[in-house]
């Protein structure tokens, strides 16, 4: 008999359940599904980030760093393309390990999108709430004090935790609800309102490429990688690449590490699958053409700013607005705060978004309790109660938790989430070879091995805390999955129905 924690959930049965009542209202195109991917994309990371990875890790060569990031999440896009044509139903890659990998990898992977959506929802929160607060400085009102922040924060030099002598982030509340008040009404009213504010973070991004282009001064590049090409670490331990004062790997590797959070969303595309009007030829367009949109725009913004000004003298808190403060050009620098607020918006919308869809999927396997977590808006068409939790989840984190804790958190959760998607694609071309593939991706097993080892690799960069961390979060699911999700499983209960119908005596 099987091992039933590797049991896969068939295909016919996914596609089964999108012809029931319970499901989501196929409304969106490719051109909103790039749009939702551009909102999810472009926010923290070209806004705050740049200054972080480029003063601490990598120097001009960030513009590389943003390069290697940006490859390994074509290679994971392309295999992510793949399922989704293949499985257009909500979930995204949980979905896809449950088909593939078995139930228990579809549970990590599950969990792991929990760390990605949720955890990354509160680290964005807290990015809008600072840009909000330097906006309205800029007006000269300044917001109190005990409000406008997390009450502790951790230090890196000293590994401590330190009192900030704040309450909570009342901004990070406040964005926070006005986001779940507009998922819970509607996916069609919240692409419109996320279509809008990437029109306009867009147009803001152009302005600083096009006006940036003038101020740039070609010394600021050199040296180009002052803290070299490398920066890979196993565990703590760097193998390649200077070590900084913390024990933390620096180099244009390290960089790739910390700004890959810049690109966390994409995969967000494939979470909207059960609403996509073509969800076999829409999903796929979504997911590739707002990977490449986003990581040429990046590459050129990150030129643009180091060229602007020297790496060790970016603000770390708003360094795109800052550096054309630094030039004389302090006008810019409130059109820059204003479109940073709109792209952490949309980015906020998009992840708070895609969370409930995960748990929708979880719900309708038994995962999770789907009287709740799998209840749908008779009318809205959205999953409510999912997105409210959601929300309240997000804005306690975002109110109480510290900035540094929850961005490294994220990274490293959604890696591992890549690293399985590449897996399981090399799993199904082997054992389901027949299956229909509207989309398949090229060169395998080229694409879905290189993806692998390119995850792995930032991964590797990243801090030992990660890690740790990590191991705790992972801990934790499993304690919920052999509590409950084991026994109540879709799968767990056609089992045990077979088997008391295999079992029971003869009435005849």
């Amino acid at each position: 008999m099987s091992n039933p924690l590797f049991a896969r959930k068939p295909l016919a049965l996914l596609l089964e359940e999108m012809k029931g009542e319970n499901r989501l209202r196929r409304v969106l195109g490719p051109v909103t599904l790039t749009s939702l991917g551009v909102g999810a994309i472009i926010g923290t990371g070209i806004f705050v980030l740049t200054g972080v990875a480029a003063h601490d890790k990598a120097g001009p060569a960030l513009t590389l760093s943003f390069a290697a990031a940006g490859l390994a999440c074509v290679f994971a896009a392309l295999c992510y393309a793949e399922f989704a044509s293949m499985v257009p139903v909500a979930g995204s890659a949980y979905t896809y390990a449950y088909a593939t990998l078995g139930e228990l990898f579809a549970w990590i992977i599950g969990w792991d999108l929990v760390l990605e959506y949720a955890v990354g929802s509160a680290t964005v929160a807290h990015g809008w709430s600072a840009h909000f607060q330097d906006l309205i400085k800029s007006f000269g009102w300044n917001f109190p004090h005990a409000f406008s922040t997390a009450p502790f924060d951790f230090d890196l030099e000293t590994g401590k935790f330190l009192v900030t002598g704040t309450y909570f982030d009342l901004p990070a509340i406040l964005i926070t609800a006005i986001i779940t008040a507009i998922l819970v009404k509607g996916i069609k009213e919240s692409a419109s309102f996320n279509a809008g504010m990437v029109i306009v973070k867009l147009a803001i991004v152009l302005f600083v490429i096009v006006a940036g282009i003038f101020l740039v001064d070609p010394k600021n590049w050199q040296p180009f990688a002052p803290f070299g090409y490398t920066g890979i670490s196993f565990f703590g331990h760097t193998i390649f690449g200077q070590t900084g004062a913390n024990g933390a790997p620096l180099g244009m590797l390290a960089g790739a590490a910390i700004i890959f959070f810049a690109y966390i969303g994409f995969d967000s595309v494939s979470t909207h699958a059960e609403e996509a009007r073509l969800p076999r030829r829409d999903v796929p367009i979504g997911i590739i053409a707002s990977l490449i949109i986003c990581t040429v725009l990046y590459i050129a913004v990150s030129a643009i700013l180091t060229g602007m000004v020297r790496y060790d003298q970016l603000d770390i808190n708003a360094p795109v607005s800052n550096a054309f403060a630094q030039r004389g050009l302090p006008w810019a620098q409130r059109i820059i705060d204003v479109g940073a607020i709109t792209g952490i918006t949309s980015v906020l919308l998009v992840m708070m978004l895609s969370q409930p869809r995960v748990l929708l999927a979880m719900a309708r396997d038994g995962m999770v309790p789907e009287s709740f977590f799998g209840a749908v808006h008779p009318k809205f068409r959205t999953p409510w109660k999912s997105t409210m939790l959601t929300g309240l989840f997000v804005g306690t984190m975002a109110t109480f938790l510290p900035l540094r804790v929850l961005a490294e958190l994220t990274n490293i959760g959604t890696l591992l989430a890549f690293v399985i998607v590449c897996a399981a694609v090399l799993i199904m071309r082997k054992k389901h070879p027949e299956a229909e593939r509207p989309f398949r991706a090229p060169w395998v097993p080229f694409v879905p091995i290189m993806g692998i080892i390119c995850c792995l690799i930032l991964m590797f960069s990243l801090p030992a805390e990660n890690w740790w961390r990590l191991i705790v979060w992972l801990l934790i699911g499993f304690s919920i999955y052999f509590l409950y999700s084991r026994k109540h499983s879709v799968l767990a209960r056609m089992r045990a129905r077979e088997a008391a119908a295999a079992t029971a005596p003869a009435n005849d």
